[in-house]
């Protein structure tokens, strides 16, 4: 009888729980030919309906919704089949929720359509399903640039490989003198190939000043055995590369149109003066001065972070960090969180998620690049991967990053490199007071053996 009070607000608990949340939503079912809608039974003589993916047809579906009172709309994440519905129905004033696949699976043995929309419409009901990150329009249309120039960058890069083939294969061993063969030694001399010349001293004239090679040295990897068939491939591979190199220059000028759309955060003229290079394959516009205008923080000050990596990190993110409720959640969308496979107290797995965040794989290949960093970043990298190897410790650092670049978009505050002398000092202090804790509790005490020695002995309290 003691335990029935208990029990009793137990099943109060639960009722209160599951209490009918979104009283007017519609689950979608989404499909490459046709989408499923399902609506709550008293709504509509006809509760489950399907319209196909023409434009009309979606447009019908919208005015049916809206017709009979739906507020809320949950849809699973299927391809990229429900981005035109999804759109359309933001536009007529839905609330959409876009929910993982995976967290919404139906009984097994009971899969259709028909079910599934229904699934997910009496999920959404009871407050059930979270929906997915999706940014503002502005972030969505920056982030759709950002994703088509990194597809133009991937392909202009498999033609360069095309291009080192074609000249390895009539032995001009170009790569071995210059150190990037589109750079301006490499392609002009590769254009002047491609217009007869066959001189490897004419040729190496086109050294330019900055090359660390000598002339000669270039003039010996250029005596090639030109044959027209590879003469071929690589006329047509420079041909692609200039293409899709126009093509970037082109979505460069797209992108930057774009971030001028943003509301002003800050003012570029109050920048200091960059400490960084320019990274390769960079944008030709000021890409720090239009972040920091958009975002009021200069996330390059991060070391590992360059222009186009904070570029990347903002066209998937957006600057509103109010989306996530703290750093923690924040690094937790990004796949960067330690994993919490637990069963019966015991850790499983501390595994991070695997995901394709694109934010991600850019604060991961920052972080690789902090190997021979100075700064304090660069000590805790190092640190980490002499512990845990290189995987961990790019993941590790990339989870500092980002909690870094949540905290300054979040705050507005400004990053401050401390650097590794005082990280290297500070991890010294935070281990030497878990050493006296854990000497304290077994009955010893830690005192310096000397005044110039910083090492420790043993004493002991009894």
């Amino acid at each position: 009888m003691k335990n029935k009070p208990s029990t009793d607000r137990a099943r109060k608990r639960l009722t209160k729980h599951l209490e009918q949340i979104n009283l007017y939503a519609a689950g979608i079912d989404i499909g490459s030919e046709s989408h499923y809608v399902a609506v709550p039974e008293g709504l509509d003589d006809e509760p489950v309906r399907c319209f196909s993916c023409n434009t009309g047809d979606l447009e019908k579906l919208a005015d049916w919704l809206v017709q009979i009172g739906i507020q809320s709309v949950a849809m699973e994440s299927t391809g990229i089949y429900w981005i035109p519905l999804f759109e359309i129905l933001e536009e007529r004033g839905l609330e959409v929720l876009l929910v993982n696949a995976r967290h919404v699976k139906n009984v097994s043995g009971r899969k259709s359509d028909v079910l599934d929309c229904q699934w997910l419409q009496q999920l959404h009901t009871y407050g059930l399903l979270a929906g997915a990150f999706r940014p503002p329009e502005q972030v969505t249309a920056l982030r759709a640039y950002m994703r088509q120039r990194g597809t133009l960058v991937r392909y202009a890069g498999s033609h360069i490989q095309h291009m080192q083939k074609a000249l390895r294969q009539m032995n001009l061993l170009l790569d071995n003198v210059v150190t990037d063969i589109t750079g301006k030694t490499g392609m002009t001399i590769i254009r002047t190939i491609l217009q007869g010349e066959r001189d490897p001293h004419k040729l190496a004239a086109y050294r330019d000043r900055r090359c660390k090679k000598s002339e000669q040295a270039i003039a010996q990897s250029l005596h090639g055995h030109y044959r027209e068939e590879h003469l071929f491939a690589l006329r047509q591979s420079v041909e692609l590369y200039d293409t899709y190199h126009a093509k970037i220059l082109a979505c460069d000028e797209a992108i930057e149109q774009q971030l001028k759309r943003f509301d002003a955060q800050g003012d570029p003229q109050q920048l200091r003066a960059g400490k960084k290079n320019k990274a390769a394959n960079a944008p030709a516009f000021d890409v720090r001065g239009e972040l920091y205008r958009m975002s009021g923080v200069d996330l390059t000050a991060i070391d590992g972070i360059n222009d186009i990596t904070a570029l990347k990190v903002l066209a998937e993110t957006g600057t509103d960090m109010s989306r996530w409720k703290s750093e923690k959640h924040f690094s937790s969308w990004l796949g960067l969180s330690p994993g919490n496979k637990i069963s019966g107290g015991k850790i499983l797995s501390s595994k991070t998620k695997p995901t394709t965040n694109r934010a991600a794989a850019a604060l991961r290949m920052a972080a690789f690049t902090l190997s021979n960093s100075k700064s304090a970043l660069g000590a805790y990298y190092r640190r980490m991967r002499s512990r845990q190897g290189a995987p961990k410790a790019i993941t590790a650092t990339a989870h500092k990053l980002a909690r870094l670049i949540y905290s300054m978009l979040k705050h507005g505050t400004e990053y401050v490199d401390q650097g590794q002398d005082y990280y290297e000092q500070h991890y010294q202090d935070r281990v030497m007071k878990n050493l006296k804790q854990r000497a304290a509790q077994m009955g010893f005490a830690l005192v310096p053996s000397s005044a110039d020695n910083g090492s420790v002995v043993k004493e002991s309290t009894g």
